[in-house]
């Protein structure tokens, strides 16, 4: 029942935030969205074993590292991508790059995903469950390896603590 009252108090707040509005009337209709989700997607949101208090402070406190990694990806994809799309960096070797999945959680490999796809330069083409790998395209494919190694040394040192 906790598990329900935090999900339920954590949406509201998300609610809260993305209107900017603390208004009771605003609180409430956040109630009433988040309490449809939880009964729509209890299975997906509620059914994973309850992580303990210490782990989730430990995976928050990792997180910020994630956020900010993730927000230099960004810039770093943005930054090569202008030069390509100036003219100052020719666009020499775009391609499908295999990125096993390796320990990742179904979840991980969600956010990998969507962490990869958010930088400019690389693009989610596939994922393949049955094979487990990631096609990711990416605008510098000359090196198969050092793609796959940058996203192995970025798994292992932001995501893997927070959404491993």
């Amino acid at each position: 029942m906790s598990r329900v009252v935090v999900a339920l108090l954590l949406l509201v707040l998300v609610y809260a935030f993305a209107l900017d509005s603390f208004d009771p009337l605003d609180l409430a209709t956040g109630a009433l969205i988040g309490a449809a989700v939880l009964v729509t997607f209890r299975r997906f949101l509620l059914s994973a074993p309850g992580l303990s208090a210490a782990e989730l402070a430990r995976r928050a406190v990792r997180f910020v590292p994630l956020a900010l990694a993730t927000v230099r990806e960004i810039s770093v994809g943005t930054w090569e991508v202008a030069l390509v799309v100036l003219g100052l960096r020719p666009l020499r070797s775009p391609g499908i790059v295999i990125i096993p999945f390796e320990d990742r959680t179904p979840t991980g490999v969600s956010v990998t995903a969507m962490i990869a796809t958010l930088s400019p330069g690389e693009f989610l083409v596939e994922i393949d469950w049955e094979r487990r790998e990631i096609l990711m395209h990416v605008l510098d494919a000359s090196d198969p390896d050092a793609v796959r190694a940058h996203h192995r040394r970025f798994y292992r040192r932001y995501q893997r603590p927070v959404f491993p």
